[in-house]
Parts: C-alpha cells; sequence; structure tokens
C-alpha cells in the first residue's frame, strides 16, 4: 500500500532511520580537515597522510613532544603554527619524508627541528646523532641559532661545524674517523 504522511512527518521518519554510520562520520572528518587546509592554504599530496594540527599543544597531547621543547617554542613567541608548521611537523612525526615548499619567514626551520629533536628522544652520549646540511654559512648559522634556542634546558648539544680543520681541533684528530 501507499503510505500518505505531510512533509513534517517525513523529514521526522527520515532523520529516525539516519544513524551516524563510521563512514559517514569520517567523511564528515575528512571535509573540516579539508576545509581547514584550504583555509590556510596547505596544499598537499600524497596518501595516508596524517591531519594538520591547529596549535603546538596539540604535539604535547598526540606525538609526546617534550614539554620542554613545547616550553621554549611560547618562550620565543610562537602561539600559533604556520601553515607549513601545522602539516609538515605531523607529517616528518609519522617518519614520513617530506618536501615542502614555503616562503621565507615562514617557519620552516622550526617545522623540521621539531620532529628531529623529538625523534632523537634524549641526549647520548654517542657522538653526531643527527646532521643537517645547508647551502650557506648564513643559512647554516640561523638554523644553529633556532636549534640552540629549541634544545635549551632539554640536555642536547648543538654543533656548527663549517670548516673541516676547525672540526679536527674542537673534537678531537680522531673525529673524522669517528663520524
Amino acid at each position: 500500500g501507499i503510505k500518505w504522511m505531510s512533509s513534517l512527518e517525513a523529514k521526522f521518519e527520515d532523520a529516525k532511520d539516519k544513524k551516524p554510520t563510521a563512514e559517514k562520520l569520517e567523511r564528515l572528518r575528512r571535509e573540516k580537515i579539508n576545509r581547514f587546509r584550504n583555509q590556510h592554504r596547505i596544499n598537499i599530496q600524497g596518501t595516508d597522510l596524517p591531519d594538520p594540527i591547529a596549535s603546538f599543544d596539540q604535539l604535547q597531547q598526540e606525538y609526546q613532544v617534550h614539554p620542554k621543547i613545547l616550553e621554549n617554542i611560547q618562550a620565543a613567541g610562537f602561539h600559533v603554527p604556520t601553515p607549513i608548521q601545522m602539516q609538515a611537523i605531523p607529517v616528518m612525526l609519522h617518519g614520513r619524508e617530506l618536501l615542502a615548499s614555503a616562503p621565507t619567514g615562514s617557519g620552516k626551520t622550526l617545522a623540521f627541528c621539531i620532529p628531529l629533536l623529538t625523534h632523537l628522544k634524549q641526549p647520548r652520549n654517542k657522538g653526531f646523532r643527527a646532521l643537517i646540511i645547508s647551502p650557506t654559512r648564513e643559512l647554516a648559522s640561523q638554523t644553529h641559532r633556532e636549534l640552540v634556542k629549541l634544545a635549551e634546558g632539554t640536555g642536547f648539544r648543538i654543533h656548527m661545524i663549517h670548516k673541516a680543520a676547525e672540526a679536527a681541533k674542537k673534537f678531537g684528530p680522531k673525529s673524522s674517523k669517528k663520524f
């Protein structure tokens, strides 16, 4: 038979039948993330990508970033991550490779230094454990300066080597063989 009802009754009947399914909830979550990325002009490609972060506090909650590092970020005056930091930090904390492009002054140095220190977890007396190669001495100095500020109070020792002869004097003559 035919069931007759008003449009108001039909809407109520439809609402009863539509329970949020896992697929629908996931689709809504994806849409929200895509709106966030579009709002911050974050363009990303790849598969199984981690969600961007909206605040530095999420790094503590979701990725167990050292509290002292987060304290140093706040002390440096960074309260909200920049778009490159929003997406690049989670990608690298998931151990994924990244090729990123952003304008000068957009926070790229901080975006790769936070995951670097997080992956190293804690200082150890095992020689050099991470190496950052910079194309210019000025960029190397800037990276060194930012890393020193970021790692303050964590026990990490940050060094800048720009001449092999000076490195041998500073770290010992056998350092080139050791590292």
